[in-house]
């Protein structure tokens, strides 16, 4: 099912060099990025370094022709492996307007599956910080591709920039004159697993930048956007980095997760890209203030009396909200989120107070954009319609009309690295197979119902989709984290469900509670009242601390439970 929205005109390109090459003619004096040198001023403020897109498209070059004139080049593989930084960016730009392949690398990953990553992903050329950099010493022997390393944190890689500089003023033009097939190998992503299991996600050129064109198509992307999640996924790289670098915004980098209200006030972005689990974050954090300053029935009421006025046209939520707004910085008009759907709950209220999130669905094997919100057609309960370079089509729906996600188009990925047994197993006749389930509605709206593998199938054939429960469950005020699993007797039959918590500590004293696991079970029943008594907990469990999550903030359920 194709999308029916008006959408927004966009300027085409046929390669990342070319769209680099139409910001340098139309705004070379723009300030492309800003971010701090962790340095102070006189006044004990950070110093803040702002790059033009002109310097910006120079050092990519730079450092694009000293490694084609090392021998890198015609599909040479280039690893990064660090903190977000800009270096990062010029060296993840520079890969893709060249004729090499970009391999980014997750920090967070074990070690083992780490070296097992760099490995199998044929990497030539590792881009890293100090740390990195000492591993790879350390293991060299498991690494036997890895011809070059340079470090991004020092006197490295701005000698690399300047021996790239002269070649290129020597007339060296074989960088500037090479790229890769629209449809070969381009971007090539690590998905998230234990060692040995994770996949190679093969992306194209022609894959980045349908996804590109197809974003700026139906959202709105403003001028100052806070890059927030890690570069090494897909998400952030692509949907916020390329797009907005397409849109010619100032993007300014964020240097840690400590750091992000501060970096709020000091670059007052007007958009954002998120997770659902900083959308989380950034909710309860709201309302604990507002608990802690006494002011929860004046919220409410401000947000009844802003909602009253705006069905006659009135928008005062600046005025009702300002207090809140400046904490993230007094400007931000968008913020789009990815990954996974946020509970409606959540989008509500940031709709509410003036900071509406437009829930998206993205998963990397597609490059990564499937379906989108936007503010002229905002929902809290979908995903919004497919992106206009994507079909959608719904695999075996029940009763409900819930099925897996299947998408079809020219984002969707060539296949999985070295790998033909797994591609068979998702790619058919062009479609990709999600591994998602949900449902389209009467208008082509999609809603993601939750993950095929954490589908749980009681004794009595009935299908729960755990994701469901635990939306219900996040409306008690005093859970952080929850994770619904099944439980099983003594056949190994799934035979009821629990919901396992982990609470704040801080809001349980402060509500009195002294039975905790009591109080809970009491709080899910009142939540669930509501549903089948199928889908009913029959036991609960509160955990002294926090789930495993990968780097992108989502819970390790296989380590929950059970199972």
């Amino acid at each position: 099912m194709k999308n029916k929205i008006k959408l927004f005109p966009v300027e085409k390109f046929d390669s990342i060099s070319e769209m680099l090459a139409q910001a340098e003619a139309q705004v070379p004096d723009k300030i492309a990025f800003k971010y701090k040198n962790g340095e102070k001023d006189e006044n004990d403020e950070p110093v803040i370094i702002s790059v033009t897109y002109s310097e910006f498209i120079n050092t990519t070059r730079a450092i694009g022709t000293a490694l084609y004139e090392r021998g890198f080049h015609g599909g040479a593989h280039v690893a990064c492996i660090g903190e977000n930084s800009y270096n990062w960016i010029c060296v993840f730009l520079s890969t893709l307007a060249g004729d090499n392949v970009f391999v980014p690398i997750d920090k967070e990953l074990p070690l083992a599956e780490m070296l097992n990553v760099l490995r199998r992903s044929g990497s030539s050329v590792v881009f890293c910080t100090e740390k990195y950099e000492k591993i790879i010493n350390e293991n060299k022997e498991q690494l036997p591709d890895i011809k070059l390393t340079v470090r991004t944190d020092n006197s490295e890689f701005t000698d690399l920039i300047a021996e790239g500089d002269a070649a290129l003023k020597n007339g060296c033009k074989g960088y500037l004159e090479s790229r890769t097939p629209e449809n070969e190998l381009k971007y090539l992503v690590y998905t998230s697993g234990t060692t040995g299991t994770s996949k190679g996600v093969m992306l194209s050129e022609k894959n980045i930048i349908s996804c590109v064109i197809s974003g700026l198509q139906v959202q709105t992307i403003y001028d100052v956007g806070l890059s927030l999640l890690p570069y090494h996924h897909t998400y952030e790289a692509v949907c916020s980095l390329l797009v907005s670098l397409h849109h010619h915004t100032t993007i300014c980098i964020n240097d840690s997760v400590r750091a992000v209200l501060q970096n709020f006030r000091l670059f007052k972005p007007t958009h954002i890209f998120i997770v659902p689990a900083l959308a989380e974050m950034f909710y309860k954090r709201i309302w604990r203030n507002v608990e802690e300053q006494g002011k929860v029935k004046q919220l409410k009421k401000y947000i009844r009396i802003s909602n009253g006025l705006r069905k006659v046209g009135i928008d005062a939520r600046p005025l009702f909200f300002e207090s809140i707004q400046k904490n993230f910085g007094g400007r931000l008009c968008q913020i789009a989120s990815g990954g996974a759907p946020i509970r409606p709950e959540v989008s509500k209220f940031f709709d509410d107070i003036g900071m509406p999130i437009f829930n998206a669905y993205g998963i990397t094997e597609c490059s990564p954009g499937v379906a989108v919100n936007r503010l002229d057609n905002l929902t809290y309960n979908t995903v919004g319609y497919p992106i206009p370079c994507v079909e959608i089509r719904i695999d075996n729906p029940d009763e409900s009309g819930n099925g897996e996600i299947c998408v079809k188009g020219d984002n969707v990925m060539l296949g999985y690295y070295n790998d033909p047994q797994r591609t068979a197993e998702v790619l058919h006749d062009g479609w990709f197979r999600t591994g998602d389930y949900g449902n389209l509605n009467d208008k082509g709206q999609l809603s993601i119902t939750g993950r095929k593998k954490n589908i749980i199938v009681l004794k009595n054939g009935k299908n729960i989709y755990p994701e469901e429960i635990e939306d219900y469950i996040m409306i008690i005020p005093y859970v952080n984290e929850v994770v619904v699993y099944a439980t099983r007797d003594k056949e190994g039959n799934q035979n009821g469900l629990c919901a396992e918590a982990f609470v704040d500590q801080k809001k349980v004293e402060e509500m009195g509670i002294t039975d905790v696991a009591k109080q809970f079970k009491a709080d899910v029943f009142e939540a669930l009242k509501e549903l089948p008594v199928y889908k009913q907990i029959n036991s609960v469990v509160i955990r002294d601390t926090e789930f495993e999550k990968n780097s992108s903030r989502k819970i390790k359920r296989t380590l929950v439970g059970n199972k």
